[in-house]
């Protein structure tokens, strides 16, 4: 049997249809109060369970037949007030499906992040050997990434059967509104200013056929893969997105002092309004940030072939459209 935790998130989902795409009869956790995706919803072989994964008695009781896990749930957050609640999901909740993986010999599929990474000193792409060090910049949500990854390699030295993936920004036509979703819609407000950053791309479809070819490959155990298919400029980027909308693309660049500006306004804002803030500290650092990251490694251990970004973009424009245009009709 096969447990997916997180099954109704962005990627634990697409995972899901391709392993019931597969003919697998899976076992997937969700939150209380998450909605189970459409195209999900009528499956026979899924079986949800609203569970806790920092209740260690309560997964427990999954596991059961269970000889293969993927582990997709997580928070993602740049908000302060999601620290703690980070720390239980990500490193506790970890903690406890390494514990229970171990006590029950199954073979897990751990979704890190990039934000797990170290950098890299040569100025080349980020790539699996380089170091991760502390920085009082750090964001907490890599903080607690990082630290559940070192729960799975905990696991590893206890005799864990464990394979890590570290996707990059995981992008799909399926994220809807939410998520990365979310770039298409500031695009097609009208978003007039760009970071100088760059950022690695990935499709949410390669990044859970990466996960399942993964979990087959028995050979292949104590090893973690970056899976990136591009690297890219946010300027370019939302060039791309805006020539798919139709829209004007960015043509103002937010200088680091800007957006020290920005976050501090919105937090003041936000103080104010009682509502989060649209921008922090961590998410403007993570703006400003060039990052590229190398897909050598997986390439070479699964001969993976990723969708060009193009496509993906494509893909999403198409989708965000056709949502856009249904909204605008209802409304």
């Amino acid at each position: 049997m096969i447990l997916v935790t997180g099954g109704t998130g962005f990627l634990g989902s697409t995972l899901i249809k391709q392993l019931i795409d597969e003919g697998h009869a899976i076992i997937a956790t969700k939150r209380e109060k998450s909605k189970i995706p459409d195209f999900l919803r009528s499956s026979s072989l899924i079986q949800w369970i609203n569970a806790d994964i920092t209740d260690y008695f309560a997964l427990a009781d999954l596991f059961k037949g269970v000889s293969k896990v993927y582990h997709c749930a997580a928070i993602v957050s740049y908000q302060k007030k999601d620290a703690l609640l980070m720390n239980r999901v990500n490193i506790e909740g970890t903690q406890n499906i390494v514990n229970l993986c171990l006590e029950h010999q199954a073979r897990l599929v751990h979704v890190s992040s990039i934000a797990a990474l170290g950098t890299n000193k040569q100025g080349k792409p980020v790539n699996e050997k380089d170091k991760w060090e502390y920085d009082r910049n750090i964001s907490k949500y890599s903080l607690s990434k990082y630290k559940s990854e070192l729960e799975v390699w905990r696991g590893i030295v206890e005799g864990l059967d464990a394979v890590i993936v570290n996707p990059s920004l995981i992008m799909g036509s399926s994220a809807g509104k939410k998520g990365s979703g979310k770039i298409f819609e500031l695009v097609n407000k009208g978003l007039s200013i760009y970071t100088s950053g760059s950022i690695g791309i990935v499709d949410v479809e390669d990044v859970a056929r990466a996960m399942i070819v993964l979990m087959d490959r028995t050979d292949i155990h104590s090893e973690r893969f970056i899976l990136n298919s591009d690297n890219i400029t946010n300027k370019k980027l939302l060039e791309k997105i805006a020539l798919l909308l139709n829209k004007k693309a960015p043509n103002k660049e937010a200088s680091t002092f800007l957006l020290g500006i920005g976050w501090r306004l919105a937090g003041v804002k936000a103080f104010f309004n009682g509502k989060i803030p649209a921008l922090t500290k961590e998410s403007a650092q993570a703006a400003a940030s060039k990052l590229a990251y190398s897909n050598d490694k997986i390439i070479q251990a699964i001969n993976l072939t990723f969708k060009p970004i193009d496509l993906t973009l494509r893909e999403i424009a198409d989708t965000y459209t056709n949502i856009y245009q249904q909204t605008e009709q209802t409304s």
